[in-house]
């Protein structure tokens, strides 16, 4: 009789080591207004207005990037070439990013409260030795305000990322990759991706991490808090399942309507990982 020959695979069955939290829509700014509000009035200043539907279709992707992004929209496109005379340039796009900056911070400023519930989910997490980390699609150079107002509210990640400070922002990984890092993180099996746009979830996906998607509090139902506490329940469940698909879609672990149902989840994680699973 031959010999047999067997495969053994490594498996890790410690904690979560670290969460990633996304900012806008997903820890504060319910409803992610702040680059809505920016993106529209920088547009509508070119005498090209957008509507907000178009300019939270790129969300999640590097600013300079969401803008090329919108300028290769047909529709804005075509509107930009009839006000203007021709197609939007590189350097168009560059002298909008140096516009934009400004007014993203002005934006960031009036929308900076913490998202209900997440207080409760950081506490959970400290408890039971589990890094915090946080990244965004915002520079660097617009994020100082936000950072010292969620400090005042509370919370302040142990790592944050940028997209300016790496290679390439969403989907590719590198800013969940620099966050594990930062918050020396061993397994990235172990790290959870927690985000409210598609092109987040692809991000923890593309890093090998678990992932939550945010859906009610982000861009895809993309309300102030207000406005979706107004909705009847009809109405609220219609856009909560809309969202659900969506997210399911983009391949999330686990999705939820906001960070404040988070903890489940996370145990439900760590009862996976225990014994041996992976993202």
């Amino acid at each position: 009789m031959s010999a047999q020959k067997y495969q053994f695979e490594r498996r890790y069955v410690g904690p979560i080591e670290a969460v990633i939290m996304d900012w806008a829509g997903t820890t504060v700014d319910f409803g992610s207004m702040a680059p809505i509000r920016a993106f529209q009035r920088l547009f509508a200043d070119e005498g090209v207005p957008i509507s907000e539907e178009e300019a939270r279709g790129p969300m999640g992707t590097e600013k300079r990037e969401h803008i090329r992004q919108l300028c290769a929209h047909p529709r804005i496109q075509e509107a930009w070439k009839v006000h203007k005379g021709a197609l939007p340039s590189k350097a168009d796009i560059d002298r909008m990013y140096d516009d934009f900056v400004p007014l993203q911070i002005d934006a960031i400023a009036q929308t900076a409260d913490l998202i209900p519930g997440l207080l409760d989910a950081l506490d959970w997490m400290r408890v039971n030795d589990i890094r915090i980390g946080a990244n965004t699609g915002y520079a660097a150079s617009m994020i100082e305000g936000l950072l010292a107002r969620a400090a005042e509210q509370g919370y302040s990640p142990d790592s944050n990322v940028c997209a300016t400070e790496v290679p390439k922002g969403r989907p590719y990984p590198y800013m969940s990759m620099k966050n594990a890092m930062d918050l020396g993180v061993q397994h990235l099996c172990a790290c959870v991706k927690i985000d409210d746009t598609l092109t987040g979830i692809e991000e923890g996906l593309n890093a090998g991490m678990w992932t939550i998607g945010v859906a009610i509090s982000g861009n895809e139902v993309g309300m102030s808090l207000e406005d979706w506490g107004a909705l009847n329940e009809e109405a609220q469940q219609q856009h909560r399942a809309k969202a659900y698909q969506r997210m399911s879609g983009a391949g999330a672990h686990y999705v939820i309507d906001s960070i404040a149902d988070v903890v489940p989840c996370l145990e439900e994680i760590a009862a996976r990982l225990a014994v041996g699973e992976k993202p």
